[in-house]
């Protein structure tokens, strides 16, 4: 971590959550004619196969720094996103997918960035900040990949951690029904009805005295997120 981190270090801190030390990643908010084309086709789109309806009593904001954690049945989740705000999203999506050309300009064009799963990706994490440090909404799934079942798995702790990086909230979501449209395995959606159960905003972890945040209180942070993905899950698969 650098010096002016606001996180308290722990020889158990993860190697995921130091700030990585390449080229910094300067998030686009404008929306492009290719943004424009591909949300409007995909909201389209979406419309017609899962007829969404959004429910629940938090909504996201209209602007600054925001962290919106979906839980993660379906590929069809990254999508079903839009539907919670008009504001122009970034993902965090796996890079293997940048594997084919025409995948990743569309991605790319979304506001998707690359990780790398099978290590701990830093700079997918320092990107991340960035998105966030410029006052923009990022769409992070904090499963840190599809789960199955009813039960949110337990969660990585890097939505916490970006949020007390940059005090940005937390808006928990829950999704009913996408694993139906597309569960693990399928190669093509089938139609199927989603249901978004958007919770109410988690502020970001409180700073000590010293003015930083304890390890302790981004683990509490990431458990009560837990929770509020768990009942957001349970409302919208009801």
């Amino acid at each position: 971590m650098t010096e002016d981190s606001p996180i308290e270090e722990s020889r158990e801190a993860p190697s995921l959550e130091r700030r990585s030390i390449g080229a910094s990643f300067v998030p686009n908010p404008n929306r492009s004619i290719a943004y424009r084309i591909f949300r409007g086709a995909l909201h389209g789109l979406i419309r017609l196969f899962f007829r969404p309806r959004v429910e629940g009593p938090g909504r996201v904001p209209a602007d600054g720094p925001v962290i919106i954690a979906p839980v993660h049945r379906s590929n069809v989740d990254f999508s079903l996103a839009i539907f919670v705000t008009n504001r122009k999203m970034f993902f965090i999506a796996k890079d293997s997918l940048w594997k084919f050309a025409p995948i990743s300009r569309f991605l790319e064009a979304m506001g998707a960035f690359p990780v790398n799963r099978s290590s701990a990706d830093r700079s997918a994490l320092n990107h991340a900040e960035e998105v966030l440090r410029a006052g923009q909404a990022l769409v992070l799934f904090p499963e840190g990949t599809r789960q199955d079942g009813p039960f949110v798995a337990e969660l990585l702790e890097g939505a916490a951690f970006l949020s007390a990086r940059t005090g940005a909230p937390i808006i928990p979501v829950g999704i009913g029904g996408s694993a139906k449209a597309m569960p693990k395995g399928a190669k093509i959606p089938r139609p199927a009805r989603i249901v978004l159960y958007v919770g109410e905003a988690i502020d970001p972890p409180a700073k000590n005295e010293k003015g930083r945040v304890p390890r302790s209180v981004v683990h509490e942070t990431t458990e009560a997120l837990k929770r509020e993905i768990q009942d957001c899950f349970d409302r919208a698969s009801a």
